[in-house]
């Protein structure tokens, strides 16, 4: 089966493409380094020809309001081209609570680029996953100095991307959900625990203070972006990631 996979050179999309590949598949990355440009529609016409399904991994450059006419304006040449196409099956990956985060720009995004699909000419599928443990680097850096890091106490339930990467592929080659599955890690941390366990694994001796009011994830409430009943787990522990990656 030949799946497109955009954004298929990046942290989810390259390892997609390598298990599709791996399983038979005629998998085909495209992305702004294979001529693809998802803004203008460049490229798109031949990257879809002949695939049954698309696999929509790209993301946004920017976090703000500027991610907003992103999503809106390629998941709409997406969906066009793939009509085109003949394309059968569309599917991205979400964020789980995208809907319950209206503060944050880039949730509001991918909550948009959601509803785009749900009501475009394509059966489709919404893979939504929990923050990736590959990420605890980056949410460190963005309230941190030499000596202290800041985080608030949100709930998160973070995964591995190899386990993120298991259920898109299969989402991709199964039949179209024409809904949402939900995929989390198996633990549950506070964000400033989850801190000090990267801190503690790294070796570094920066103290993490708790402070509600620090990072993107302060106008979170609540544990919307902890998986419900529904969710499937994965097996990977933070802690044997860590040791492994850290």
């Amino acid at each position: 089966m030949k799946i497109t996979v955009v954004g298929g050179t990046g942290l989810i999309g390259s390892q997609v493409v390598d298990k599709l590949t791996a399983a038979g598949h005629e998998a085909v990355p495209a992305a702004l380094s294979t001529g693809v440009d998802l803004l203008t529609g460049k490229g798109l016409d031949q990257a879809l020809d002949g695939a049954e399904v698309v696999v929509n991994l790209a993301n946004s450059p920017t976090f703000d309001e500027a991610s907003l006419d992103f999503f809106r304006t390629s998941m709409t040449n997406l969906l066009a081209a793939g009509e085109q196409a003949g394309v059968r099956h569309q599917a991205i990956l979400s964020i789980v609570g995208v809907d319950q985060v209206p503060q944050l720009d880039y949730y509001r995004a991918k909550a948009l680029q959601e509803e785009l699909l749900r009501e475009g000419p394509t059966p489709y599928s919404i893979v939504r996953a929990t923050q990736f443990f590959e990420f605890m680097a980056a949410v460190l850096s963005w309230t941190s100095d030499d000596t202290t890091v800041r985080l608030p106490a949100t709930p998160i339930q973070p995964m591995a991307t190899a386990d993120i990467v298991d259920n898109v592929v299969e989402v991709a080659t199964g039949a179209p959900l024409q809904g949402i599955r939900d995929i989390a890690g198996p633990e549950v941390f506070r964000l400033d625990e989850l801190g000090r366990i990267t801190l503690a694994a790294q070796h570094d001796d920066r103290t993490v203070t708790t402070d509600d009011k620090a990072g993107m994830f302060a106008v979170v409430t609540g544990d919307v972006l902890t998986a419900g009943p529904d969710a499937r787990l994965s097996s990977t522990r933070y802690q044997d990631w860590i040791r492994r990656n850290g």
